[in-house]
């Protein structure tokens, strides 16, 4: 199932590619810079499915004190960060030739930094302590609050004035992209969201044997 995961992974991130760079129109006003959109959009998208993962897992760990839980819980913390990472990257690049720079203190931006702080944090918190059940249940409490940050993230753009755009695919009222871009999209979350499910299963696999050998 493992492998199998990774050659679909695979075919997805080609199909993306040819979607994004291939299939999908040269955006008018911003011209082949857009393009960054098809890895920065799902990267995003990903983030938050990973998170959303570890507040789930890391409820059923406190709920049932299952180990499976909280290495799935883990795992996807782990990924969350690296795709959250992405996302910031992508955007950098895509903000300096369309905002004039490379950074700025908007709602988004900085709610966005603000959770990628705190699943780092959680995943020091893990390190810091010895005792692996003990580790467990104060990351899980914390895979908890730092769930409710997400929320922020996504309205911020509606809450605050700021200059990150709103979302364009899901507003009210449905998106006014062009069909090609959207399908674009939806293929590339499609390849991340596979690529995440791959190495989910293989960190967990890891997880699982890292604690049989303790044990």
């Amino acid at each position: 199932m493992t492998r199998a995961l990774g050659w679909l992974a695979v075919v997805g991130l080609v199909a993306g590619l040819v979607m994004g760079f291939a299939v999908a129109p040269r955006e008018v006003t911003q011209g082949n810079v857009q393009r960054i959109m098809y890895v920065h959009v799902p990267s995003v998208w990903v983030a938050y499915v990973a998170f959303a993962v570890v507040f789930v897992a890391s409820i059923v760990y406190l709920a049932r004190r299952a180990e499976g839980a909280d290495h799935v819980a883990h795992a996807s913390a782990e990924l969350g960060v690296l795709f959250t990472g992405l996302t910031i990257a992508t955007g950098s690049i895509w903000g300096k030739p369309t905002w004039g720079a490379w950074w700025t203190w908007d709602a988004r931006l900085t709610s966005v930094a603000v959770l990628f702080v705190m699943y780092l944090g959680y995943l020091l918190l893990r390190g810091m302590i010895d005792e692996p059940e003990r580790a467990a249940r104060y990351a899980a409490v914390l895979g908890v609050v730092a769930a409710l940050n997400i929320p922020l993230v996504h309205f911020s753009v509606y809450w605050w004035r700021t200059l990150h755009q709103p979302p364009s695919l899901m507003k009210p009222g449905g998106s006014s992209m062009p069909r090609v871009i959207v399908w674009a999209l939806l293929v590339n979350f499609a390849a991340f969201a596979l690529v995440y499910l791959y190495f989910l299963a293989r960190r967990v696999r890891l997880l699982r044997l890292e604690a049989e050998a303790a044990a």
